[in-house]
């Protein structure tokens, strides 16, 4: 398994256009990948599941990926938030 931890801080944070970005990044991905926030853990591939969390400016989230391209998930999802500004 292979995790990442980021802080988000984008004003709006992860609302529907990033999270859209986040889900159409991911779903060519094989692995199992799952967003964590507040003790919650949502399937990355659910936009549903990203956009319940609610994730604000400033929070902590952790990024899980498990399976064969499970860290080249997890670099692109870092390479994207950074170019979209979500995190740093």
């Amino acid at each position: 398994m292979v995790q990442q931890q980021f802080v988000v801080i984008a004003d709006s944070g992860i609302h529907a256009r990033p999270a859209t970005k986040l889900v159409q990044a991911v779903s060519k991905f094989h692995a199992d990948i799952n967003l964590e926030y507040n003790d919650t853990t949502v399937n990355l591939k659910s936009i549903m599941g990203v956009m319940s969390l609610g994730v604000p400016k400033n929070a902590i989230i952790k990024i899980t990926a498990e399976g064969s391209d499970a860290a080249d998930a997890i670099f692109a999802l870092q390479d994207l938030m950074q170019k979209e500004g979500l995190v740093k």
